[in-house]
């Protein structure tokens, strides 16, 4: 089998070192070698990749992906823009058409250098996300490999037609939902613990669960071996989340001392993930689509944004896995702009460009647990990035395609580069 050698370019293997020049030797699926420096010199079969003025780094991991969200960079959809008509929701059409459009976003994401996804859910009651998580694995779609998260569960449900969902409320409803969501194959189940403002006026602070109903999903999700989810924003549901056992904690964006010291104290095994991008769209990017400045301040996106810049410091300094990407998939922040959130945890929340690419590669890695991802050593998946430049100096660099000089994942190209 011919090896795959990059080469001449600078080596970002996801640890948290600076780039440096090296050169990264790939063989089937797997890396085989990372080495200092650049010989002169190869095997007569290698496959050599020359990232002269280029880093070679991991693929690039989304950690809150909604890829059944409708708008994508070249695809805007704008009857699905907050604050959200529900109208929209009676022009969802059947399975096959969705899985057709999540299909096209996969391939998107992908083409934009993310080679896996952490889904933070569906807004679909139908197994989108399953099908189209086997599809990628089996190679018939292209697309980043994929955690399937199931549709968004809200404790106080009205659907389109008026009807109200029976029996819906209390610790066994909760167990019910998520044992039913392991039955369907998802990978993790989303609760919306907190409301939201852009739903509800002061939605952010409405916490909607009870801690018993919390920690019946917990104990039913380890049970079925399902992840938890969550969408979070007041401190008591961030509080609730982390005793209930959920793994992956969204926005965060009210946490008080005692919030932080609960995530503190889980921070090997939980997640957050502030989800800038929507919010900084919301209040500086959403005129086009009748998002104000009013109209921002009154979904509450203001607020927030000031609400992240305030905790996620707090967040870092104190160790808490902080990971970009998120609500990517409306008309002001379309799926395809993922990477910009790199950029905006170093304006906003006081991250260093490395640290966001520690935090895009290895610890999206360690969220996704398909094993040996998220790096750039020996033995492990062969998920690699030419960028052309060096993004640890300039993250703008992983917003344009054209700087993706060539995408490879599992050790095959989706992007093949093209030959100097």
């Amino acid at each position: 089998m011919a090896r795959t050698v990059f080469t001449n370019g600078l080596v970002f293997d996801g640890s948290g070192s600076a780039p440096a020049p090296g050169e990264v030797v790939v063989e089937g699926d797997r890396v085989t070698e990372v080495r200092a420096g650049w010989r002169e010199t190869h095997e007569p079969d290698d496959v050599i990749v020359d990232a002269t003025g280029c880093t070679v780094m991991p693929g690039m991991i989304e950690s809150h992906c909604h890829l059944t969200f409708p708008s994508a960079v070249g695809h805007i959809d704008p009857s699905f823009n907050p604050p959200l008509d529900v109208s929209f929701f009676h022009h969802i059409e059947g399975l096959e058409s969705e899985l057709a459009r999540a299909e096209r976003n996969a391939k998107i994401l992908l083409d934009h250098g993310f080679t896996s996804a952490y889904s933070a859910g569906s807004i679909l009651p139908m197994p989108v996300e399953v099908i189209l998580r086997d599809k990628i694995k089996a190679g018939v779609v292209p697309g980043p490999r994929m955690r399937a998260a199931s549709m968004e569960r809200d404790n106080h449900p009205v659907r389109p037609d008026g009807h109200v969902e029976p029996d819906w409320q209390g610790p066994d409803a909760c167990r019910r939902w998520v044992r039913d969501m392991a039955a369907q194959g998802y990978d993790s189940v989303k609760f919306l613990l907190s409301n939201d403002d852009v739903f509800v006026p002061g939605g952010s602070q409405i916490t909607q669960y009870t801690a018993e109903e919390a920690a019946a999903a917990g104990e039913q999700a380890r049970e079925s071996g399902v992840w938890l989810n969550c969408h979070a924003q007041s401190a008591e549901s961030v509080k609730i989340a982390v005793r209930s056992g959920f793994r992956s904690i969204y926005h965060c964006t009210y946490a008080d001392e005692e919030a932080l010291d609960l995530l503190e104290s889980v921070k090997d095994t939980v997640f957050v993930s502030p989800a800038p991008g929507i919010i900084y769209a919301n209040v500086y990017e959403g005129e086009e689509f009748g998002i104000t400045r009013e109209v921002a301040e009154k979904m509450g996106s203001v607020d927030a944004l000031e609400g992240m810049a305030r905790v996620y410091p707090e967040i870092r300094k104190r160790g808490i896995r902080a990971l970009p990407g998120g609500d990517y998939g409306f008309p002001n922040n379309p799926i395809g702009r993922n990477a910009r959130d790199l950029q905006l945890f170093v304006d906003v929340l006081g991250y260093t460009p490395i640290e966001m690419l520690v935090a895009a590669t290895k610890l999206g890695g360690e969220l996704v647990d398909f094993g040996d991802l998220g790096m750039l050593r020996p033995g492990w998946i062969a998920d690699v990035l030419v960028v052309r430049g060096n993004p640890a100096e300039d993250l703008r660099l992983l917003q344009d395609t054209d700087n993706l000089v060539a995408i490879m994942q599992n050790g095959t190209f989706h992007k093949t580069p093209v030959p100097a």
